[in-house]
C-alpha cells in the first residue's frame, strides 16, 4: 500500500511518468479493400438493381418514334420591297420555324385531318393541344446545320409517323397560305391594270393604223435625220419607265394602306417580312412573344386547378391583354412606318412622271409645228409602242407574281419521311440493364462506404498500432466453439504443434525480447471489455512461458468472473482472496497447475470488495513476494471498463498486455481502455489481437502457419519445440 502510494505521489508531481503514445494518424484502407470486405452487400445491390429493370423491361410498353426531317430555306418570295436601314434580317429565324411548328394554329389543323382524333395515343387526352405540345411531339433544330427533326412516340408504331406526317403537312400548308394572301393582292391590281393597257393597246394601234391610212405620203417619211423625232422618242421611253415605276409604287402603296387599315393584314404582312427574314423592333417583340407565350403556359396550367373567376388566373388574362396589345401596337407601328416609306416613293414616281411628261409634251409640240402630219403619226406611233411596252411588263410581273406563289412552298423541303418504326425505341433493353448494374454497383458501394463509416470496430494490425501508438505484439487466431474451456486454456499443453500454440509461444518470444531480463517479471493481462478472450490468453501464455524453463505464477485477480481454476480444474476454496483475508497461508493458497514450472494462485471465494482488497498493502506486499520466488506472474484481471480492478494491477505491475478482440473491439473502447492504464503509470508494453479469422490478412496472421515445418516430420517436430524452448530458456 505504501509502494502505490509512492508511485501515486511520483506520477503527480512527475508528469513525465506518463508517457502518452505518440500522435499517429490512423491507416486508412482503400476503398478496393473496403467493397470486398462487404462485397455481399454491392452483390446483393447489383442483384437487386438488376432484377428491377429485368422486370421494369418486362412489363414496359414498347415506345416507338417515328422522325421526319425538314429543311426550311430561309429566303422566301419577295413581295414587298425591302428597304435598307429600316429594316433587318432575323437571326432566329430557324429557332421561329421550329416553335411555329408546335404553334396552335399548325396543331389545330393538324388535329382537325381525318381519323387523328380518333387515334389511341388520345384514348385518355382531353387537351389534345396541350398534351401535343409537352409529350405527344418532340421539335428539335440540328446543332450544326438548319435541320428541323419533327418526331413522336407512340406504341403504335403507324400512328407516330401518320401524326409527325400530318402536323409537317400542316406547317407547309400554313406557310403556303401566308405567302399566297400578301402576293395575291399585289397580282390581282396588275391584272386589273394589264386589262386597262391592252384595251388601250388595241385603240391605239387602230388609230394610227387609220392615220396611216388617211395620209399614204408617211410611209415614205425618213426619220433617222430628225432630230427632234429622235429625242421625242427617248423622250417617249423615260415616259413608259416612269409611268411604269408610277404603276408599281401606287399598288404596293394600295396594297400597303389595306394592310394597315386591317389587323389581319397586319399580322400578314408582319409573316411576309418574316419570310423575306425580315422583322422591325425585332428583340423587343421576341421577349413579348415570350413573356406571352409563358403566361399562357401558366393559364394553361391553373385551368382545371381554380376557377376561371379566380384572383390569379384574372391578373393572368390581364397581362396576357396587355401584351398582346403591345404586340399589336408594334406592329401597327411597323405598317406605319411601311406605308409612310411606300406614299413616299409613290409620290416621288408620280412627280417624275409628270416632268418627264411635260417634256415629252413640249417635244411633241416641237415636231407638230414641224410636220404637223408626221408629229401627229409619230405620236399616234408611239403612244402605241409606249402601250405596247407597258402591257409586255405586266405581263412579265403577272407570271413572276404567279411562279412566285405557286413555288413558294418549295423553299420547305421534306428530307425525310416519318415511317413506322421497325423496332421500338423505348425502352432500351441494353441502356436499361447497363445502368441498372452501375446504379447497383454505386448503391453497394455506397452501403459499404456507410457501413464501413459506422463500423467503429479496429480492422488492422496497423490501425491498432496507429490509434493506440502500442505495437502489436502478435496474433491468436481463432479456435473452434465446439471445444471446452479446458480445451481452450490448455491449447499449448493439449497441442504443441497447433497454430494456437504457436501463435502463444510466438507472443511469448515477443515479451522476453522487448523487455529487459528481470524488469517484467509481472505481467497484467486486460482488456478494454468482456468477452475479448484474455482468461484464455493468459492459461496458455503462462504455459508457454513455464515449457521455456520459465518458473511461472498465475494469479486470477479477476474476482467479478473467475475461470482459471475451471481452466485447470482446480480448488477455488482456498485462493487469492482466502490469502488476503489471511484464512490459508501462501504455500496453501498456491497449488499446482499440471504442467512442470506452472503454478495457480486461484480467485478464491466471493468477496463484496475486490477493489478495495487488491488497493491493499497486503496485495502489494504479497505480489513483492512472489515476484522474488517466481521468474514470471501472470495476472488475470477484470475488463479496463467495467470496473477498476485493472488499472489498480496496472499501477503495480511491471508491464501490461492489452487484449482486443479481432472484428470485434472498437476504437473509442480501446483508446479509452489505454488512457486508463496510462493514466495510472501502467507500461502497456503492446497490444494482442484475439481470434483472428485464418482468411483475414489484415493482422498479419498467415493460415496455417502454426503447422509449418511440424506435421508428417514425426520427431523432428518435438525436437523443434525443445530447440526453441532451450534458445529462450538460455536468453531468460
Amino acid at each position: 500500500m505504501i509502494n502505490q502510494r509512492e508511485n501515486y505521489r511520483t506520477l503527480e508531481q512527475d508528469d513525465s511518468h506518463v508517457e502518452m503514445p505518440p500522435a499517429v494518424g490512423i491507416v486508412s484502407e482503400s476503398l478496393v479493400q473496403i467493397v470486398w470486405r462487404s462485397r455481399w452487400i454491392v452483390l446483393l445491390a447489383t442483384v437487386v438493381s438488376l432484377a428491377a429493370a429485368f422486370a421494369y423491361l418486362v412489363k414496359a410498353t414498347p415506345i416507338f418514334t417515328s422522325t421526319s426531317r425538314v429543311y426550311v430555306e430561309q429566303r422566301g418570295p419577295k413581295i414587298v420591297t425591302n428597304y435598307e436601314g429600316v429594316l433587318t434580317q432575323s437571326k432566329n429565324y430557324i429557332y421561329t420555324q421550329a416553335e411555329l411548328l408546335k404553334s396552335t394554329p399548325i396543331l389545330q389543323s393538324a388535329l382537325e385531318k381525318p381519323g387523328i382524333k380518333r387515334m389511341k395515343i388520345f384514348e385518355k387526352v382531353d387537351n389534345h393541344i396541350i398534351y401535343l405540345k409537352k409529350k405527344g411531339l418532340d421539335v428539335e433544330v440540328g446543332k450544326k446545320d438548319d435541320i428541323i427533326s419533327i418526331s413522336s412516340d407512340s406504341p403504335q408504331p403507324a400512328e407516330a409517323a401518320k401524326l409527325v406526317n400530318t402536323v409537317v403537312d400542316s406547317y407547309i400548308t400554313h406557310q403556303s397560305a401566308q405567302k399566297r394572301d400578301t402576293s395575291s393582292e399585289v397580282l390581282k391590281i396588275l391584272q386589273k391594270e394589264k386589262v386597262k393597257r391592252d384595251i388601250e393597246f388595241t385603240e391605239k394601234l387602230k388609230v394610227m393604223m387609220d392615220f396611216k391610212k388617211e395620209n399614204m405620203a408617211l410611209a415614205f417619211e425618213n426619220r433617222n435625220s430628225n432630230i427632234i423625232l429622235d429625242r421625242l422618242a427617248q423622250l417617249s421611253n423615260a415616259m413608259t419607265r416612269a409611268q411604269l415605276q408610277t404603276i408599281e409604287d401606287k399598288s404596293l402603296y394600295e396594297v400597303t394602306k389595306s394592310m394597315v387599315d386591317d389587323p389581319v393584314m397586319i399580322k400578314q404582312l408582319a409573316e411576309a417580312e418574316r419570310a423575306d427574314q425580315v422583322y422591325v423592333a425585332a428583340d423587343e417583340k421576341n421577349q413579348l412573344n415570350v413573356e406571352l407565350n409563358q403566361l399562357q403556359q401558366q393559364m394553361t396550367n391553373l385551368t382545371g386547378q381554380v376557377p376561371n373567376d379566380h384572383p390569379a388566373a384574372k391578373v393572368l388574362r390581364v397581362r396576357a391583354e396587355q401584351i398582346k396589345g403591345k404586340i399589336n401596337e408594334i406592329d401597327i407601328k411597323f405598317a406605319k412606318a411601311q406605308l409612310a416609306i411606300v406614299e413616299k416613293k409613290y409620290i416621288a414616281s408620280k412627280e417624275g412622271e409628270e416632268q418627264v411628261r411635260r417634256y415629252f409634251e413640249d417635244q411633241r409640240q416641237q415636231a407638230l409645228d414641224l410636220n404637223e402630219q408626221v408629229a401627229q403619226y409619230t405620236v399616234l406611233q408611239f403612244d402605241w409602242e409606249q402601250t405596247k411596252k407597258l402591257c409586255d411588263i405586266l405581263d412579265e410581273r403577272i407570271k413572276e407574281l404567279a411562279v412566285t406563289e405557286e413555288v413558294g412552298a418549295l423553299n420547305i423541303t421534306i428530307l425525310e419521311v416519318a415511317r413506322p418504326a421497325d423496332k421500338p425505341s423505348k425502352p432500351q433493353k441494353a441502356r436499361t440493364m447497363a445502368m441498372a448494374l452501375v446504379l447497383g454497383l454505386m448503391l453497394g458501394g455506397g452501403l459499404a462506404l456507410l457501413r464501413d463509416w459506422m463500423d467503429h470496430r479496429l480492422r488492422s494490425a496497423e490501425e491498432i498500432s496507429a490509434i493506440l501508438g502500442v505495437p502489436v505484439l502478435g496474433t491468436v487466431p481463432s479456435m473452434s466453439r465446439r471445444l471446452s474451456i479446458v480445451e481452450r486454456g490448455c491449447k499449448v499443453h493439449l497441442e504443441s504443434k497447433s497454430s494456437a500454440s504457436e501463435a502463444y509461444r510466438t507472443i511469448r518470444t515477443s515479451i522476453f525480447f522487448g523487455v529487459p531480463k528481470g524488469e517484467a517479471k509481472t505481467i497484467l493481462i486486460t482488456s478494454p471489455g468482456p468477452g475479448e478472450g484474455k482468461t484464455t490468453l493468459v492459461s496458455n501464455l503462462a504455459i508457454a512461458m513455464a515449457q521455456a524453463g520459465q518458473k511461472t505464477l498465475i494469479i486470477d485477480a479477476d474476482f467479478r468472473k473467475p475461470m482459471q481454476h475451471e481452466i485447470f480444474k482446480a480448488d477455488d476454496s482456498k485462493g487469492l482472496s482466502a490469502l488476503l483475508a489471511g484464512i490459508v497461508s501462501l504455500d496453501d493458497a498456491i497449488q499446482p497447475a499440471g504442467v512442470d514450472g506452472l503454478d495457480l494462485l486461484t480467485c478464491g471465494p466471493d468477496v463484496p470488495n475486490p477493489s478495495e482488497m487488491l488497493n491493499s498493502e497486503a496485495f502489494s506486499k504479497m505480489l513483492k513476494s512472489l515476484s522474488e520466488k517466481y521468474d514470471r506472474i501472470v495476472i488475470d484481471s477484470p475488463p479496463v471498463m467495467p470496473v477498476t480492478d485493472a488499472q489498480i494491477l496496472a499501477a503495480l505491475c511491471d508491464i501490461t498486455l492489452l487484449i482486443l478482440r479481432a472484428e470485434q473491439s472498437s476504437r473509442k473502447a480501446s483508446q479509452q481502455a489505454r488512457d486508463g492504464l496510462l493514466g495510472v503509470g501502467a507500461r502497456i508494453l503492446g497490444a494482442i489481437v484475439n481470434d483472428v479469422s485464418r482468411r483475414n490478412g489484415r493482422y498479419g496472421y498467415y493460415s496455417g502457419y502454426g503447422n509449418y515445418g511440424y506435421y508428417g516430420r514425426g520427431k523432428s517436430a518435438a525436437a523443434s519445440i525443445t530447440k526453441q524452448n532451450n534458445t529462450e530458456k538460455a536468453i531468460t
